[in-house]
């Protein structure tokens, strides 16, 4: 692994199906993507889920917002979904494992990171949105089963 890449890993107590909807549907996505303290509205969300479509989000927050805009250059349906970010280069790659007892492995590879993205305090809000994933993983299970 170069300096420049960073690997997140979280094992999630759901299907990698409904994992993948929730990563790839925008309703899914207006839910729970973003850091801790930043929520990203319905139509701040673009996703034209194909090689070569566009994926953009619109987080706020107290202190301002961050808007991603990025091309997706991988969907393997409901293994793998990959995009770049042509402002900053970085390739973003999450692989879902389904682990066979229902839940999932999701592996996110990150490679040209931005230094500021490299620095724990940015590392640390990215593990709550694997919180907040989580959380939202959990609220969708518990409204399956009634």
């Amino acid at each position: 692994m170069n300096d420049d890449e960073l690997i997140y890993r979280r094992v999630l107590h759901a299907p990698r199906e409904l994992v993948w909807r929730c990563l790839t549907e925008p309703a899914e996505l207006a839910q729970f993507w973003g850091p801790s303290g930043m929520t990203t509205p319905f139509d701040g969300i673009v996703v034209e889920l194909r090689p070569g479509g566009r994926f953009e989000t619109l987080m706020l927050g107290e202190h301002g917002s961050h808007r991603m805009i990025a091309t997706f250059t991988d969907v393997v349906a409901p293994e793998r979904l990959g995009w770049v970010e042509p402002a900053s280069g970085m390739h973003t790659t999450s692989t879902l494992n389904d682990l066979g007892d229902g839940t999932t492995e999701v592996v996110i590879h990150q490679r040209h990171v931005p230094e500021p993205m490299r620095r724990p305090e940015a590392r640390a809000g990215f593990l709550t949105s694997l919180d907040k994933l989580e959380q939202h993983l959990a609220h969708r299970l518990q409204g399956d089963r009634s």
